[in-house]
């Protein structure tokens, strides 16, 4: 080999001590030293199957029913296998590609005396040739573009399982807060329906009242608007069971038919006390976080790609081979050819430029996407931890207002049977014990919604197994 064989390869040493690698990227967010609204004395570690601290047999269930049947959750999975194919495929040129190819052709003229292009000729009118070769090819790496192709595809990999862990606690935490509103929905049914049964025994009462005299027709009147007034409830709220029912079953991947809740009541679920541990920890908690910072980690690699498609490219190949007039002497005549090319983009009227740039467009993009996924992140907790933190205040007052509330429509009642009241005050003790009843099954609702969406503002006991 002669001396301006090595001149190649030197000269792409050489260039590629210039190139370097694109510096790291950090957020550059800090986050908090604590939550601002944590709940006191909530020390629980989450862990996966968060929902089974509900305390609800059914819930656990239901859980179970969408991580299997689910549409979304199979549509991310296959998500993951074409990321997977598509890794392989990125990774495939850092290593040579070889080929067999074995080939066989007959020429025969036909008339004439046949031409320079031809093998055959009037004295030997059909000419068969066979040939075989084994070749390899290969395009060095010098500045680092295959390997971060292959990273970039890596990355993205990762991305799609973050992506497919979101899924899946986005379906879990939805089939909860679903479940909780059916359950709502059917307590907060039957305590319109016994109000309105309470309802039409107050206007039994004034009716008799009214047929003895002793009732005006005013007051008739308004028990009656009361009783229209608690049917026209009903409806709606058969409505909300309804769409609730519906709803999950469709996150539960079949139709409401088929949907089987059993008879479990809302008074039945309950929550737990909730340790959100540590802002800092949450980066490592949320898949949606990892998500990002794959998708950036990827963008990355791929301004390092667009950097070396403006450089030049080595290729190297070799090819074994051998070809013959007649199958049995294919071996006998063998060959081999080496070859190396230098391919440099000289004009492209800026094409390659403007990928580069593209790519780094596209990496601050992400970066800025990482940071908003973090900031948001932290919002999310601390939506939740305050929501939760009211919400056990209302509480505490509603329980209040719900036990005066029925007292006062016992007494009001006790006091018109005897005459001692007006109408008017039973009516309005009505609709204070109805409402209360009412905001309270709301009330703890919300509750639960609040303790659902935390686990997943925490990410549900999920760990990023990235460091």
């Amino acid at each position: 080999m002669n001396k301006q064989s090595f001149y190649l390869p030197a000269l792409c040493v050489l260039l590629s001590a210039c190139t370097g690698n694109p510096p790291a990227l950090d957020s550059g967010i800090a986050a908090p030293a604590a939550w601002q609204f944590a709940e006191r004395d909530a020390a629980q570690i989450i862990n996966q199957q968060w929902w089974t601290q509900f305390g609800s047999p059914q819930l656990n269930r239901l859980v179970e029913q969408a991580r299997r049947d689910s549409f979304d959750v199979a549509a991310a999975t296959a998500r993951v296998r074409q990321a997977q194919a598509s890794a392989v495929i990125a990774g495939a040129p850092l290593l040579p590609e070889v080929k067999l190819n074995l080939t066989t052709s007959r020429q025969k003229l036909l008339r004439g005396p046949g031409g320079p292009d031809l093998d055959a000729s009037q004295s030997d009118d059909a000419v068969d040739n066979f040939g075989a070769n084994l070749t390899a090819s290969y395009e060095v790496d010098f500045w680092g573009g295959r390997a971060a192709a292959r990273d970039s595809a890596l990355h993205t990999l990762r991305a799609s399982e973050f992506d497919q862990a979101t899924v899946e606690l986005t379906l879990l935490s939805s089939v909860a807060d679903r479940y909780a509103q059916t359950l709502a929905a059917q307590q907060r049914q039957q305590i319109a329906e016994l109000n309105l049964a309470n309802a039409r025994s107050v206007l039994d009462l004034v009716q008799t009242r009214y047929d003895a005299g002793s009732a005006t027709a005013l007051e008739l009147a308004q028990q009656k608007s009361l009783v229209a007034s608690q049917q026209r409830q009903l409806p709606l709220i058969q409505q909300l069971t309804e769409e609730s029912r519906i709803t999950l079953a469709a996150l539960l991947g079949q139709p409401v038919q088929a949907l089987d809740l059993g008879s479990e009541p809302f008074q039945a679920l309950t929550w737990p006390a909730i340790g959100a541990g540590m802002p800092s920890q949450l980066l490592s908690r949320r898949p949606d976080i990892a998500k990002a910072e794959a998708q950036l980690a990827a963008a990355q690699a791929d301004v390092t790609v667009a950097r070396a498609a403006m450089l030049p490219a080595i290729t190297l190949g070799a090819t074994l081979g051998s070809d013959a007039y007649k199958a049995v002497d294919i071996l006998r005549s063998p060959y081999y050819t080496l070859t190396a090319g230098l391919v440099a983009p000289i004009f492209n009227n800026g094409r390659l430029s403007a990928e580069r740039d593209k790519a780094r467009a596209r990496q601050d993009e992400l970066l800025q996407t990482y940071r908003g996924a973090i900031i948001n992140g932290f919002a999310d907790v601390e939506k939740s931890l305050s929501s939760i933190t009211r919400l056990d205040q209302q509480r505490e007052w509603q329980s209040e207002e719900l036990q005066q509330a029925q007292t006062a429509f016992q007494i009001a009642e006790s006091r018109y049977q005897a005459g001692a009241e007006d109408l008017l005050t039973v009516l309005e003790t009505q609709r204070t014990l109805y409402a209360a009843q009412d905001q309270n099954v709301q009330l703890r609702l919300s509750r639960l919604q609040a303790s659902i969406a935390l686990y997943k503002a925490l990410g549900g006991g999920w760990q990023t197994q990235i460091r």
